[in-house]
């Protein structure tokens, strides 16, 4: 297997991505020891996502054949006189479900990223994701293509990052209402006990914000019934040290990048984004990053400034470690723990070496 361990921390990551740079395919997949593996990205893009699994009792992306049905809802917030609409992706399961929520970035809408949707459900996760007013695909869609890049500017403010975490609660608390409410299509489908919270981009700052980030000096944002968090592209707090700003979270996280992770708005470098991996508390905390991965490898569409073809085993590292990732968290799923703290996750990220199946 063509492996290479670059040392113990994101420090040593980053002096290593210039050593790594004539590698076609990097995978970074870290918990209490960062561990660096790498595949040719001529190997194994035109095999079906499961073909080259670890063999074994767990395999994180083996989903059945049948539909994913979803079903579209609005939350009505009458203490903020706001509302939001949701896509709802149904697990083919009887009993209630963990929940997992999602939320998109700037821009964005909640047909973004099926392909998370998609997979979730069908490994039986009820799977909701949001649209926010405000920082959605409505504040361009209309707009002069010369000006689009100035309203986006405008539509990131800590103001609409206020609401969408608000959007948040709101949206939990009408879960549980919806739960218990017997004419609903989501009666009973769900427990609320699992709730996993991602996003990407401003859906990851979302995701921090409530998932236990310091702001301000507070957890003000923080929603305790939210069990593991996945932010995608985070990003650290753009003035000072990391640090203060996480060492209060108490649930895990996975962080997920990639080495070109960088977008025209927010400022957040690769440095922004490892950071907060880093600035985590030890315990319970994984990092991925996906070597030449651009902002856009979290999404199914490319974006403007992209400038990489897409490498199909990024979705496959992405939907494989964070499954195993809500399987360890939210369902205590230890043939999960044991995939994702152990070889699995290795041999996921590094799918084929020299054209041949790791086994």
């Amino acid at each position: 297997m063509a492996c290479r361990e670059l040392g113990s921390g994101c420090d040593q990551f980053e002096r290593s991505l210039t050593v790594a740079s004539n590698l076609s395919f990097v995978v970074e997949f870290v918990r209490s020891i960062p561990l660096f593996y790498c595949s040719d990205l001529e190997t194994g893009l035109n095999e079906s996502p499961n073909e080259n699994l670890p063999r074994g009792d767990y395999d994180p992306l083996a989903i059945d054949d049948a539909e994913i049905k979803t079903i579209a809802l609005v939350v009505k917030d009458i203490n903020r006189s706001r509302e939001f609409p949701l896509k709802v992706y149904l697990p083919n399961t009887k009993e209630p479900a963990a929940v997992v929520i999602h939320s998109h970035g700037l821009g964005g809408n909640n047909q973004t990223s099926p392909f998370l949707g998609k997979h979730w459900a069908a490994r039986g996760y009820l799977t909701v994701f949001v649209q926010h007013p405000g920082s959605d695909d409505t504040v361009w869609k209309n707009t002069p293509l010369t000006k689009r890049m100035m309203v986006m500017r405008k539509a990131a403010s800590g103001q609409n990052l206020d609401l969408r975490a608000g959007d948040i609660k709101a949206l939990i608390d009408q879960l549980v209402d919806w739960n218990q409410e017997d004419a609903h299509p989501l009666y009973e489908r769900m427990n609320l006990e699992q709730i996993g919270m991602s996003g990407h981009s401003f859906g990851a700052l979302t995701t921090q914000y409530v998932s236990g980030q310091t702001v301000l000096g507070t957890q003000r944002y923080t929603d305790r019934r939210i069990r593991a968090a996945i932010p995608m592209s985070p990003s650290s707090p753009r003035v000072g040290d990391a640090s203060p700003a996480f060492v209060d979270v108490s649930i895990p996280w996975m962080c997920m990048t990639g080495t070109l992770d960088v977008a025209p708005i927010g400022n957040a470098d690769i440095a922004s984004r490892l950071g907060v991996y880093k600035a985590l508390p030890p315990k319970n905390k994984y990092g991925l990053v996906l070597f030449e991965a651009e902002h856009s490898v979290f999404t199914e569409n490319k974006l403007p400034g992209d400038r990489k073809p897409r490498n199909p085993n990024h979705h496959r590292a992405i939907l494989a470690l964070s499954t195993a990732f809500w399987d360890t968290y939210l369902r205590g799923d230890k043939s999960a723990q044991a995939w994702l703290d152990g070889d699995g996750a290795k041999k996921s990220s590094s799918p084929t070496t020299n054209g041949k199946p790791n086994k």
